[in-house]
């Protein structure tokens, strides 16, 4: 309960307010002073004006309670004094007076006391007076407080308010007033005086016209203002302010004028126009994105339906772009697709204006404006031609596309030749719906790419059948490991001269149902679509588990040659990978032969040589196919770990009907002698043939002429029969024979 008590006690004394009192007469200011400690205050005494500013120097007090007339500085002159002083500025001062004239009460006044009293024994009446000051103080300092934090949250939000009363009938301000914060707003200064006028001097000739009319509009409806308008000329050039208003009314009920509040939103208005080009517009090349590009097509594609014409979608794919990003990197690749974007751009009548409202509002030929560019991704783009009479005017944009960029471009100081395959879709016929167009226009860009690039080709129903087909065929192609339908062929290589078998080549086939399909139709799939990986993988594993079966049926100790995508040599796990496939079946390394065409080699060659030379350290010898057909190195011939070079089937096939084909065989077999090279000569299929190419000095052969590719189960069966015929010549005639009547497949592997 002390404890308790001692806290009241505490409080109280806290609450009493504290007043100074200054009075020269002791007598007086010992009543006075008596009067206001019994009523709650707690007083300091002064006796003099000079004493009264001395302690209020060091501390502020609640109230000041100063008699008016003293020697030296009166209290008049100590009124005077102490609001001049910081922080006493909206301290409640008391005048107390004898006299009640008005010419003391006006002099107290303007002397800044706050009020005055006259002097009495009414002592209540006097404390009462001091504590209807001190609320009035503290009500007046939370106002200003509330001010300060009204004007400091405006500034920070650069928001001031206005009052502007108008004209009864031409509805514009003729009288306005402006906050210290809205001056700011408008670059001007606290003490400036802004009008109407001056506010339209800040705009042009359009922007004034518009406000003039949005106002005048306003009023005559008397509804609230809420409006964002721009300035283009004055200190604040360039801006944007927002106005927000509500009508005042008069005593009749009309309106008189209005009253809110101004801000510049500058920098929003900046910030969603950045929010709207990041949500409409490639960030790379500033064209429409393909969120804005489908908004377009959807417009027009409604245009179109509406007014009974036809619209077309050309889906461009650069040629080979992936090239120009891996060898010259990313900002060679940024550079191209910039350069090809302002081509692009001057083949259409390019908008680039962000559309997100409504065609109908604002006319029914503005869908022609919705005509552009766009980019849907990586080097694809899109062009929008919202009216076309037919195909033809569709097929003369993208012949003026190709033209444009088969210009030649400079990227990082180098010359390029960026080709396109344009795909074109046309509305009604090609498609409802823009997804369907968009689908259609890609399906008529593979075409163009399958027919050789550089090139545009128009949608046809026919086109989407064998698009369906690839599609089931690539679906099936992935199942085909898991479900056992790959197979190995193998084609005997012989020597000409002995007859004695050299080894054989593996053959990939896929058996789907009862048919085989053939290689030239699914392998270039499976290289397009990364399943070549998984298809090379099962191609070594059973190629070893063939060669140990044929070594336990007959003695095998040849190799099998085994075809392998460039893609293969770049892999660092390659030497494990024959690891794997040799271990369980207890063959040797060199039983694995792997050929690599003459173009896949140059072409990766400082990537692929140090896996060629991991490949030659444990024993497996390598191939060159195709030779004759690329741009082989004569210094690189010198420095490869290859085994073997294949003349392709292209220059056999013209021997004895062109000399020159004679001329280039020879050259290559001397080029393998003098690199201690075996030559092969592949696509062998008469007699003829295979004379000639033993007058010049090539011994190794394969083609139809020694055997067509069997099953690995008959292979034994083969041997059995024609490896021992002591003449290959007479051996192979036969076989030529028992084999006529069937085609070549150009693409064996």
């Amino acid at each position: 309960m002390r404890s308790s008590g001692a806290s009241s006690l505490q409080e109280q004394v806290e609450d009493r307010p504290k007043v100074l009192l200054v009075d020269d007469d002791e007598v007086n200011l010992m009543l006075v002073s008596a009067a206001l400690s019994k009523h709650g205050f707690d007083v300091t005494e002064a006796s003099s004006g000079d004493e009264a500013l001395r302690i209020l120097g060091g501390w502020i007090q609640d109230l000041v309670v100063l008699d008016a007339r003293m020697p030296g500085l009166d209290g008049f002159e100590t009124c005077e004094e102490l609001r001049g002083m910081y922080g006493l500025e909206n301290v409640p001062v008391l005048m107390l007076t004898g006299l009640d004239d008005e010419a003391s009460i006006k002099r107290a006044y303007d002397a800044g006391a706050t009020d005055f009293f006259v002097k009495s024994n009414q002592w209540s009446l006097l404390a009462g007076r001091l504590r209807h000051m001190l609320r009035a103080a503290r009500t007046q300092q939370e106002l200003i407080r509330s001010r300060a934090k009204l004007a400091r949250a405006q500034d920070l939000a650069r928001m001031g308010s206005f009052e502007w009363w108008h004209h009864p009938e031409r509805g514009l301000p003729f009288g306005m007033e402006l906050s210290e914060e809205a001056l700011r707003v408008f670059g001007s200064a606290p003490d400036d005086r802004l009008s109407f006028r001056d506010l339209l001097r800040m705009m042009t000739r359009e922007e004034r016209h518009g406000l003039i009319r949005g106002m005048r509009q306003i009023v005559r409806q008397v509804f609230g203002i809420a409006m964002d308008v721009p300035l283009s000329r004055g200190v604040k050039r360039n801006r944007i302010i927002h106005v927000e208003g509500e009508p005042e009314f008069g005593e009749y009920g009309q309106c008189v004028g209005y009253t809110g509040i101004v801000q510049d939103v500058t920098e929003r208005h900046q910030a969603e126009d950045s929010i709207r080009k990041l949500a409409n517009k490639d960030p790379l090349t500033q064209l429409p994105n393909r969120r804005q590009f489908n908004w377009r097509a959807e417009r027009a594609l409604e245009q179109a339906r509406r007014m009974g014409h036809k619209m077309a979608l050309l889906l461009i794919d650069l040629d080979r772009f992936k090239n120009i990003n891996d060898t010259l990197g990313h900002a060679a690749g940024d550079e191209l697709l910039l350069e090809v974007s302002m081509r692009l751009r001057g083949c259409v009548r390019h908008s680039d204006q962000i559309f997100d409202g409504t065609v109908e509002a604002v006319g029914s030929r503005f869908h022609r404006a919705l005509e552009a560019v766009g980019r849907l991704g990586g080097d694809e783009f899109v062009a929008l031609l919202p009216e076309v009479e037919d195909e033809r005017d569709a097929e003369r944009v993208a012949q003026r596309i190709l033209e444009a960029l088969r210009q030649p471009v400079y990227v990082a100081d180098q010359e390029f030749f960026a080709t396109a395959s344009v795909g074109i879709a046309l509305y009604p016929q090609d498609g409802q719906t823009v997804a369907d167009l968009l689908r259609n226009a890609d399906v008529a860009m593979y075409a163009a790419k399958d027919r050789g690039r550089n090139g545009s080709v128009l949608y046809t129903p026919n086109l989407a059948v064998r698009d369906r087909e690839k599609l089931e065929l690539e679906t099936a192609l992935h199942k085909a490991i898991e479900r056992n339908e790959l197979v190995l062929y193998y084609q005997p290589k012989v020597d000409a001269q002995s007859g004695r078998l050299m080894g054989v080549e593996a053959l990939m086939r896929w058996r789907r149902g009862d048919a085989l399909v053939p290689p030239n139709e699914f392998i270039p799939m499976a290289e397009e679509t990364g399943l070549i990986v998984p298809l090379s993988e099962w191609a070594l594993r059973e190629a070893a588990r063939q060669a140990h079966e044929w070594r336990q049926a007959f003695g095998f100790n040849e190799s099998i040659a085994v075809n392998m995508p460039s893609r293969m040599f770049l892999r660092q796990d390659l030497v494990d990978l024959i690891h794997e496939a040799v271990k369980p079946y207890g063959i040797p390394h060199r039983m694995l032969l792997l050929e690599i065409t003459e173009s896949s080699l140059m072409k990766d060659l400082q990537s692929i040589l140090p896996t060629l030379h991991r490949l030659n350290e444990v024993g497996v010898q390598i191939s060159v196919d195709d030779f004759g057909t690329g741009y082989s190195s004569l210094q690189y011939l010198t420095e490869l770990p290859i085994s073997e070079l294949k003349i392709d089937r292209s220059f056999v096939n013209k021997l004895g009907r062109e000399p020159k084909a004679s001329e280039v065989i020879h050259l290559i077999i001397s080029l393998a002698q003098a690199l201690s090279l075996r030559v092969v000569a592949e696509g062998v299929e008469n007699t003829t043939q295979m004379n000639l190419l033993r007058s010049l000095q090539c011994r190794m052969m394969q083609g139809y002429l020694i055997s067509r590719p069997m099953p690995g189960a008959d292979l034994p069966a083969w041997v059995a029969e024609h490896v021992a015929v002591p003449s290959a010549t007479a051996a192979a005639e036969p076989l030529a024979l028992s084999q006529a009547g069937e085609t070549h497949p150009a693409a064996s592997r």
